[in-house]
């Protein structure tokens, strides 16, 4: 009984922005629970050699190339994994970026981008999936905040303005799809070793404070968020809907 909560063999899943670091581990992890993983992204040779690399590693996985920001290539890709894999049960939107600069001299085409990425993408990959979900029934999405969807820190204002958006677009779509058998939800990661932390890794001054300032007193290592996205992809969560669990060491708890 308790093995079957988790299970996901039989599922199909799309993880955007997923050919590094917390992407890669969620759809990784995935896979290890039975999933059939798709994994996204934008540059064709990264892509080909994460799938050759876990192919070797014995994790069949299959990638889906197409830029999230832009929905003609969106759709293409959604038609194209529906008509070639299967339906897709769950989505795991994780695309994301950030740019770090003071409010005040902040450049407004990365504020433009930010919006397109961490924003619109959710919502253009969720309608473009959830409208082949909702006659099906069923499905699972589950967005990709942040910490930042409750906290702010200097020059990163912007970033914060789109997981706090993240976090209520997540209730909305709970709100217009929950009574089609949809189960929409966010996971808010805390700070997490991955290759576009590493310069905060490697700074000391940074890494200190972290480990002062969260409960747990340490970076986040990648595979700690695996079961989160397990737990909100499998019928294990299938009540919980419209939340977001911060995955985060304690950081939103304490002050």
């Amino acid at each position: 009984m308790t093995s079957k909560l988790f299970d996901l063999t039989g599922r199909i899943a799309l993880v955007t922005g997923s050919t590094q670091g917390l992407g890669l581990a969620m759809a990784e992890g995935l896979a290890v629970h039975g999933a059939t993983v798709i994994i996204n992204g934008r540059n064709p040779n990264r892509l080909a050699k994460v799938i050759e690399t876990m192919q070797r590693m014995g994790i069949a996985m299959r990638g889906s190339l197409f830029d999230v920001t832009d929905r003609r290539q969106i759709d293409n890709g959604i038609e194209s994994i529906e008509t070639h894999v299967g339906p897709i049960d769950i989505l795991i939107n994780n695309a994301g970026m950030q740019h770090r600069a003071p409010l005040e001299d902040f450049p407004i085409d990365k504020w433009d981008e930010l919006i397109r990425t961490n924003i619109s993408s959710i919502f253009h990959v969720s309608q473009s999936v959830a409208r082949r979900m909702i006659p099906r029934g069923r499905g699972k999405i589950i967005n990709i905040g942040s910490v930042q969807s409750e906290l702010a820190r200097p020059s990163i204002a912007p970033y914060t303005m789109t997981k706090g958006a993240v976090k209520n677009l997540t209730r909305g779509m709970c709100t217009d799809w929950a009574k089609h058998g949809l189960q929409v939800n966010g996971i808010g990661p805390g700070y997490f070793k991955t290759p576009l932390n590493q310069a905060l890794v490697d700074s000391e001054e940074f890494s200190d404070w972290l480990r002062k300032r969260t409960p747990a007193a340490r970076w986040g290592e990648a595979e700690e968020l695996v079961g989160a996205a397990v737990f909100l992809a499998s019928n294990a969560s299938s009540f919980v809907n419209g939340h977001m669990l911060y995955v985060d060491g304690g950081i939103t708890a304490s002050v």
